[in-house]
């Protein structure tokens, strides 16, 4: 199997790395393809929480393989726009809460793939846009959707019409990332989020993602009845007696696993 996507285990947290720090990380096809076969296994397994990071300092994704990209066809490129929203997708559709831990540059296909995870950690090197438009393209993994649903569609309309690359406190002051921390404290903070909801009811989690994503697109009256049986299902399952038993009985509940 390709090392460019390596998948790590520390107790209950599983650690996915890009792992292609001679080209930035940046997402050629064979990337793509190992990432969806680490995702494979990450949602068979017992992990209660995962982040997904790059390796080598400079990047978490440069972007999309521009070489690559240039000698596409319009049908090629279709593929390849399709090839990388399904493992995007597959990112959303994990059941476990997925954080990604973003240090330097997340740009085009980089800030596409942090949106696509739960929520953002950015480094004080963050440098995050869609910047396509400036090579005659649009954003093809997802930006032109994921990005408008996180940051409001006027600011995402400026940010992808413009190309323009943010830095880390105007990406926090717009919503798009959820904390800043300097590059050294990123991983250990993004680990210790990553550990608390870890130590959550699993079956409570994977409930909560699906009803918030699938209701993400939907109006409020159908978004809140899935809610409503999201809450329900909760019942159906041990983790909710035993929960509720532990509060009561002032002790520390002890989980199932996944189902």
């Amino acid at each position: 199997m390709s090392d460019a996507v390596l998948l790590d285990r520390e107790d209950a947290l599983a650690i996915v790395t890009i792992n292609r720090p001679d080209a930035l990380n940046s997402l050629d096809q064979a990337t793509l393809e190992a990432l969806r076969h680490q995702l494979a296994e990450l949602s068979k397994s017992d992990a209660r929480a995962a982040i997904l990071t790059g390796a080598g300092g400079r990047a978490f994704v440069a972007g999309a393989d521009i070489a690559a990209m240039s000698k596409m066809t319009p049908a090629q490129a279709l593929d390849f726009a399709r090839l990388g929203q399904s493992v995007f997708a597959a990112i959303e559709a994990l059941p476990m809460p997925v954080i990604a831990a973003v240090d330097g540059f997340a740009l085009g296909g980089g800030c596409e793939i942090a949106l696509a995870c739960d929520f953002i950690y950015a480094s004080d090197k963050l440098k995050i846009g869609q910047p396509e438009v400036k090579l005659g393209v649009v954003p093809g993994f997802g930006g032109t959707q994921r990005l408008a649903r996180r940051v409001g569609l006027g600011m995402a309309r400026e940010l992808i019409y413009s190309g323009r690359q943010i830095g880390s406190a105007e990406a926090l002051r717009i919503g798009l990332v959820n904390a800043v921390f300097p590059r050294a404290e990123l991983m250990d903070a993004a680990k210790k989020t990553a550990l608390e909801m870890a130590a959550m009811s699993p079956n409570a989690l994977m409930l909560a993602k699906r009803a918030m994503n699938e209701g993400a697109g939907i109006p409020l009256t159908p978004a809140i009845e899935l809610e409503a049986q999201a809450f329900s299902d909760c019942f159906a399952h041990p983790d909710q007696s035993e929960g509720m038993t532990a509060f009561l009985g002032k002790r520390t509940a002890q989980w199932s696993k996944r189902r």
